[in-house]
């Protein structure tokens, strides 16, 4: 409260001043409470994340890999230098998540009323993840199937999947009851993830992505790089269960 304030509510700045030391003085001996004594705690005693292993699709049938696979790899194509969205594990980082408390939405708000909101308020639908996706790539394998020729998205060639990409993402292709565009963003955006997310959850595999921009990882310290701008960092990345060839083989 300003000095200004504080007069207008009839109260001298010693009593003020006063007041204050007093809820300084509660909150002191409040947070001593509150920490007294030691927490239980034991090593390993958190929910680390469990490492991805290689195996069938845990969500998706074959079919609708295959298509994931492929959209992947057109929203980040391999060039000579860095593997693409399917290389890189992106359609098996959202397999796994679809398969897991993502997919089914566990953590956030899924009540009604639903309606379309502001960009900024985010998707507001009875759809969780994992139905968004076997609807949507239904509806475009039928879309795909109805103007291709009864081709599917994997077979076509690359340049007629950026267009449909484009189409999905301009809104201009009209998916049968779902959103082309939503279904793009939501994507898109769990391909970035995948690309980015730490290799313990199947995507950013070999560490791609990181190499790509030369981020660090995990390392433990790289404080002394912090301010070396326009610089690369000379060391590889590090992930969450360490790098392959520090596991120790025995033969």
């Amino acid at each position: 409260m300003t000095p200004l304030g504080a007069r207008r509510l009839g109260l001298h700045r010693r009593d003020l001043l006063a007041a204050t030391v007093s809820v300084l003085a509660f909150l002191s001996s409040a947070q001593a409470a509150t920490l007294k004594g030691i927490p239980d705690w034991s090593p390993n005693g958190g929910s680390p994340p469990q490492p991805v292993r290689p195996g069938p699709w845990q969500f998706f049938s074959p079919e609708e890999g295959a298509v994931v696979e492929a959209l992947v790899d057109r929203l980040i194509p391999p060039d000579p230098n860095t593997p693409g969205g399917k290389e890189a594990g992106c359609a098996v980082f959202i397999d796994r998540q679809l398969a897991g408390p993502y997919g089914e939405a566990r953590g956030l708000y899924m009540r009604p009323p639903f309606q379309d909101g502001d960009p900024q308020q985010g998707y507001q639908s009875p759809l969780t993840p994992a139905m968004r996706y076997r609807r949507s790539l239904a509806a475009l394998d039928k879309y795909c199937q109805a103007s291709f020729a009864g081709k599917r998205f994997h077979e076509l060639p690359p340049d007629q999947q950026d267009k449909l990409i484009a189409g999905l993402q301009s809104g201009t292709v009209k998916l049968e009851n779902v959103s082309g565009r939503g279904f793009f963003e939501l994507l898109l955006q769990n391909t970035q993830e995948g690309f980015f997310a730490d290799p313990v959850y199947g995507g950013n595999r070999d560490m791609a992505g990181w190499k790509m921009i030369g981020f660090p990882g995990t390392r433990y310290d790289y404080r002394d790089w912090v301010e070396r701008h326009n610089e690369k960092y000379p060391l590889p990345p590090v992930g969450i269960t360490g790098r392959t060839e520090w596991t120790v083989r025995h033969t």
